[in-house]
């Protein structure tokens, strides 16, 4: 029999008790079906944990995203931001019903009318600014000056609080606002209030043009986070014995207001489930009706992967999951067990060539004129590993790429057109490589604590060389402009 006990090291870091999934009433063969169906249908699902009955039951990570990575949880963090929102209400920091204008007179534009003199902070939570085109992270993370000032920019075409519209600005704003009222970036408001208290640790978030975190994104924390997030609010904003939230908050930013199924930056369901949802399938669930809390992290592209994919997947067989423990309850949870074991399997590489010698050792190419503004690249190439170096108008960055098998290490080099933004620098990558044919070597960058995973295409024909580089997943172009050398001779 598989023993399904979790690594007691990673119990003693994070304070959640460990159970089998039979002894938390939970059916592992359903859970099995679920990552079956998910494979099936090709969803990169990169992690699944269930909690329930007090105990974290259901731990299952693919490979390379195990339990200590930390990962970017894109617009999950608005969900975060609600809760420094609750805070500074209870607080009385401010109050719902105040104007958004009147915390910024120094970024107002000369003239202000009356839609955007009526939009109120209870507008920004319920995603009901009157704007009509939705600000996504990406767009802000290539804005330079003021955010602030930014926001009040945007044409307000409907009446505020009367449609809504799903925009990061409006998160954005909301932690302007904290930050505005207490000095401090939400981040280090919530710290000692939600963080430290539910031992989170080692997360960071993004600090924008104004110091100002983004509310809507930019939060990178662990998958036990996100469970332990899931469960304080299962609890109705109780830790441990300890109230955390105010439970009048959790309850009303966790129902849907007006005609949608949207909160105070959550997701609500027809049956008092709820959601915090992010870019590419990041889910934390809170499923009342099962006592449970289920995280999901993946790597999904289209425009809907949480609606669109990981929820009716999870609907498919949450009634199954949480029917209790299989009949041979301890035989299933091995079966499980199994499954996950297999889930985390390092991704084979395997040449399919030998690359001509001529290939190896250290080469130098100039890059032809390119509106990425690379200028050179070297390859220090052996049969082992290669050493990639780009030059461009900032500098020189570089990658190690093993070849037959996978190196862990730092990179600096830049890609944010295809990570929806998000600089990536330094960034931790598990490079490998494999020769395709003799004059063609493919490389794939998995980004370990981000949905994102390039492939680069390197060609060598006499003494030039063609490199091609894609994404898994963005929010826009997948794939970079070719870039094309020439080879520098002695």
């Amino acid at each position: 029999m598989v023993d399904f006990g979790m690594d007691t090291r990673v119990h003693q870091f994070d304070g959640l008790a460990r159970a089998h999934p039979s002894d938390a009433d939970i059916d592992a063969d359903a859970v099995g079906a679920l990552l079956e169906d998910a494979h099936t249908k090709c969803l990169d699902l990169h992690s699944f944990s269930v909690y329930r009955n007090g105990q974290v039951a259901v731990e299952a990570y693919g490979w390379p995203y195990r339990p200590n990575r930390p990962r970017i949880i894109h617009s999950v963090t608005k969900s975060f931001t609600a809760c420094g929102i609750g805070l500074a209400l209870a607080e009385g920091l401010f109050t719902k019903t105040d104007k958004v204008v009147s915390f910024f007179p120094e970024h107002l534009p000369p003239v202000v009318n009356e839609k955007l003199a009526a939009m109120t902070v209870e507008d920004l939570l319920t995603m009901r600014t009157g704007h009509s085109d939705e600000t996504s992270g990406s767009r802000w993370r290539g804005i330079k000056s003021s955010w602030i000032a930014e926001f009040f920019s945007i044409p307000i075409v409907h009446q505020p609080g009367s449609v809504y519209l799903y925009t990061s600005a409006a998160s954005y704003m909301l932690s302007a606002i904290v930050t505005k009222m207490t000095g401090q970036p939400l981040h280090e408001y919530l710290k000692p209030r939600l963080f430290e208290s539910l031992g989170i640790v080692g997360e960071t978030w993004d600090l924008g043009p104004d110091g100002i975190n983004p509310g809507g994104n930019g939060l990178t924390c662990k998958t036990i986070d996100l469970l332990k997030f899931g469960i304080l609010h299962a609890q109705k904003g109780v830790w441990e014995g300890r109230r955390i939230l105010p439970e009048s908050w959790v309850i009303e930013a966790t129902r849907p207001f007006g005609d949608s199924e949207y909160g105070y930056h959550w997701v609500s369901g027809p049956e008092g489930e709820f959601y915090a949802l992010g870019l590419f399938g990041q889910v934390v669930a809170v499923l009342p009706k099962h006592d449970a809390v289920v995280v999901m992290t993946s790597a999904i592209g289209g425009p809907d992967p949480c609606s669109g994919h990981l929820l009716p997947l999870l609907h498919r067989h949450s009634s199954a999951i949480f029917r209790g423990a299989a009949a041979d309850g301890k035989a299933a949870d091995s079966r499980l067990a199994l499954q996950i074991a297999t889930m985390g399997e390092i991704e084979p590489l395997v040449s399919l060539a030998r690359p001509r010698p001529e290939h190896t050792g250290v080469r130098s190419y100039t890059i032809l004129d390119n509106q990425l503004g690379v200028e050179r690249i070297t390859l220090d190439l052996s049969f082992e590993e290669c050493t990639l170096s780009f030059t461009d108008t900032s500098g020189e960055h570089s990658i190690v790429v093993g070849i037959d098998r996978w190196i862990e290490g730092m990179t600096d080099m830049p890609g944010a057109q295809l990570h929806h933004g998000y600089a990536l620098s330094p960034a931790r990558v598990l490079a490998g490589g494999r020769w395709l044919d003799a004059d063609r070597l493919e490389m794939t960058w998995v980004f370990a604590e981000t949905a994102f995973r390039d492939t680069v295409d390197l060609r060598f024909i006499g003494g030039e060389c063609s490199i091609s580089r894609s994404v898994n997943v963005n929010s826009g172009a997948t794939k970079m402009p070719q870039l094309k050398g020439n080879l520098i001779t002695a």
